[in-house]
């Protein structure tokens, strides 16, 4: 008799289960009905909603919040009001119904009610993981902070769900530009099943943000092992490998990501790292190119102007590289246009009039060395405790004057040796020799003969080997 009873009973318990599980696939099934039927029959879906919930089913909170969601997803928010009571009926502490509640407020546009429903949750099961995720999902613009608090709090509760708020953590840290904060929290997870494609995309930017450089080609080259035709990590490789000075892995990074890589688009930044790249292995030409590629793909990237300038300097020409130095300059903010950018433009005209010839180009020449003058006269002005500016308006008005009649450079390199005197330091030694030289030699050709064995003795007295103020010296008769 006892065993009857017991195989009876055991008989029960497989057909319950077996019909718990009949009815859940047909209440899933429903569902899926409803699904489709709310837009092509919203009658007959409200029909099959209500029946569905009739009888037993309604204390089944979990196929009313259900029914309640389908609706939601298709934005009929009275409908899915109408099921939230219904549900709120079955249960009102289930925190599945306080969850639906702040998901049909969130729809609302009213994120403070959300947030307190999903806490009202989180007071009806604190191990309700998807109450704090929405919560923190609510707050990660609005207040990262709080909704760090938030996932920082569902750690504490359940560290078994410890991938999931790291996951969540990292991606509120990426969007808010703390890329420190990000790599570190991508850190903690990227090993795990949690982790994605994009997750070990974003880690490997956030990375290189952050400057980690090696760190962040050796995530790019990871996902290069698994598609060496990615766009994504051939262009991180391009990046790290620039950064880090391995222009030759940079380069064929770059060549497999511009010509070898699916579904590639470039941007100013790709062109511009390029740039950089070519610039690094003295291309300049081909750099110039790039950085012009990228000014098409984003003109406001106006600093790339000064990179195309220095493209053209080291290229020795200077009629461009003033032309792009003009236009960067015009781009900037009075406060931006500081001395020392000034009088990188004075040495541009400086180093035209240099490469110019003097006997076939010598108004063109005299017109660059007025020009680099002039400007060195503006630095000179706004850095009037500095003698760089009047050093080289020295050496401008000095090539102005190639036979040294008129003694044009004269003035500036007096003004010069003042300045230098009065600093009392060995290290401008050499500035001194060259205005020494200068000025010996005018007293020469004007034969005060006195004078200028004067500036000789000063040269031999800082550098007793000095050939010229030998030579110098030797060919004045007292």
């Amino acid at each position: 008799m006892k065993l009857r009873t017991v195989f009876f009973m055991g008989a029960l318990l497989a057909c319950t289960s077996l019909y718990a599980q009949t009815t859940e696939n047909d209440w899933q099934d429903g569902i899926k009905a409803i699904k489709s039927l709310i837009k092509t029959n919203p009658e007959q879906a409200t029909e099959k909603a209500d029946n569905l919930i009739k009888g037993k089913n309604k204390k089944n909170v979990d196929l009313i919040v259900s029914v309640a969601r389908t609706y939601l997803d298709a934005g009929k928010l009275t409908d899915a009001d109408k099921y939230l009571a219904a549900a709120q009926k079955a249960d009102r502490k289930n925190p599945k119904v306080s969850i639906l509640e702040g998901d049909i407020a969130l729809e609302r546009k009213d994120p403070g009610k959300a947030c307190q429903l999903y806490e009202q949750a989180i007071y009806f099961d604190k191990n309700c993981s998807e109450a704090y995720l929405k919560y923190a999902d609510v707050y990660r613009s609005a207040n990262p902070g709080q909704a760090i608090d938030k996932l920082e709090e569902l750690k504490s509760v359940d560290p078994q769900k410890a991938s999931i708020v790291d996951k969540a953590e990292a991606q509120i840290y990426y969007s808010h530009n703390e890329f420190d904060k990000a790599a570190e929290a991508y850190s903690r997870f990227i090993e795990t099943p949690a982790a994605t494609d994009d997750d070990n995309v974003k880690y490997a930017f956030a990375l290189f943000l952050n400057h980690q450089f090696d760190k962040s080609l050796q995530i790019a080259q990871r996902g290069l092992q698994k598609n060496s035709r990615s766009a994504v990590f051939n262009r991180l490789s391009m990046y790290n490998n620039t950064d880090l000075k391995h222009y030759d892995e940079a380069e064929k990074a770059a060549q497999a990501f511009f010509n070898a890589s699916d579904s590639a688009t470039f941007s100013y930044l790709d062109y511009k790292y390029f740039g950089f790249l070519l610039t690094a292995q003295k291309q300049y030409d081909k750099a110039i190119q790039a950085y012009k590629s990228a000014l098409s793909k984003d003109s406001t990237q106006t600093a790339l102007w000064k990179e195309i300038s220095n493209g053209y300097e080291e290229l020795e020409d200077y009629t461009n590289a003033i032309s792009y130095f003009k236009k960067y300059y015009g781009t900037l903010n009075e406060e931006d246009k500081t001395p020392e950018l000034i009088f990188g433009l004075g040495k541009l005209y400086y180093s035209m009039g240099s490469s110019l010839d003097a006997k076939t180009q010598t108004a063109q020449r005299k017109a660059a060395f007025e020009s680099a003058d002039s400007v060195f006269v503006i630095v000179g002005q706004k850095r009037p405790d500095s003698y760089i500016a009047t050093m080289w308006q020295a050496r401008s008005n000095s090539m102005l004057d190639p036979d040294v009649k008129e003694g044009l450079a004269k003035p500036y390199y007096e003004k010069v040796v003042e300045a230098i005197l009065a600093k009392k330091d060995p290290q401008y030694n050499n500035v001194l020799v060259e205005c020494y030289s200068y000025l010996g030699y005018y007293s020469l050709l004007k034969k005060q003969y006195a004078v200028s064995k004067g500036y000789w003795d000063k040269i031999l007295a800082i550098d007793p080997s000095n050939a010229i103020a030998k030579k110098a010296l030797a060919g004045i008769k007292l």
